[in-house]
């Protein structure tokens, strides 16, 4: 499967898979991905003991973090063909909350290949 068909909801739901146990360490965070566009919706993804766990909908408490972005900029965003930063410049991708967990969330997952 190539990256250009995943969808934002392939890509939330195999990021538990994609967590670096390192790197998240003892980051509890809850973050809520709220997309618009053709593909678009509401996912989370939960970090909490080295592990994750994602879902669709409404994050099951507050979230920590949240991004707002178009379904397909956000797939582009974590398969690394845009750039998360540049996206944030460029207003293509809007952040709320914990701008340090924002920064962060690079580095806890691996890309998919």
């Amino acid at each position: 499967m190539s990256e250009a068909q995943l969808s934002a909801d392939q890509i939330v739901e195999a990021l538990p898979r994609y967590l670096v146990p390192e790197k998240a360490g003892t980051t509890k965070a809850t973050i809520q991905f709220d997309l618009s566009g053709e593909h678009g919706g509401k996912w989370w993804v939960k970090i909490h003991d080295g592990k994750a766990e994602s879902g669709k909908g409404d994050a099951p408490e507050s979230a920590n973090l949240t991004l707002v972005a178009d379904s397909g900029d956000f797939v582009k965003i974590m398969t690394g063909e845009m750039d998360g930063m540049s996206a944030f410049m460029s207003r293509k991708l809007q952040v709320k909350g914990d701008m340090g967990l924002a920064v962060k969330l690079q580095t806890l997952f691996k890309r998919p290949s």
